[in-house]
């Protein structure tokens, strides 16, 4: 009777253990689902962006700087020609970083500023510059970035060395 009552004992273990153990696995498996899988800027690609960008407006007869900022908004990568002034390069950080943050083109935040009153008073977070020449960078919808673009001559010049970099080096999927 007695071998009987500690064999039930042990199987009633073994089957707290065999359930203990599935719900753990469980758990386990569930927590990988938690976690984010993202595309993100590489330095080389930045570095890609950046060249790009400059052939681009050196094309055009212009000198710039140009930043790629990460999908968290850290700086990557900057290059900045000798003739450019050197708060441009600020300018083109802010820039890619609001382009990143706001996942819009700075010309067009700029102008969607001006025109809507409720969003005029974004000009007055400090870490945004609402200047064209920051443009995200995607893949597919996913912002993994941005670049910036600064001392060029102008909002658009700055951005139209922005576009066709990306055009380049990101071309649209198929």
């Amino acid at each position: 009777m007695q071998l009987r009552n500690r064999t039930r004992t042990v199987a009633l273990v073994i089957s707290s253990l065999a359930l203990c153990a599935a719900a753990a696995s469980s758990a386990w498996a569930a927590a990988p689902a938690a976690t984010l899988k993202q595309e993100n800027v590489s330095l080389a690609l930045a570095n890609e962006l950046i060249n790009a960008t400059l052939a681009a407006c050196h094309a055009d007869g212009r000198s710039a700087v140009a930043v790629v900022v990460d999908r968290g908004g850290n700086l990557i990568a900057v290059q900045r020609d000798d003739s450019v002034g050197p708060h441009n390069t600020e300018a083109a950080q802010r820039k890619a970083f609001t382009a990143l943050s706001t996942k819009t083109p700075t010309r067009l935040l700029a102008a969607n500023a001006r025109a809507n009153p409720d969003s005029q008073n974004l000009n007055t977070v400090d870490s945004l510059l609402l200047i064209g020449g920051g443009v995200p960078l995607k893949v597919g919808n996913d912002v993994i970035g941005a670049i910036g673009v600064g001392g060029s001559g102008g909002a658009a010049q700055d951005e139209g060395c922005a576009l066709k970099a990306i055009a380049q080096v990101l071309p649209p999927a198929l």
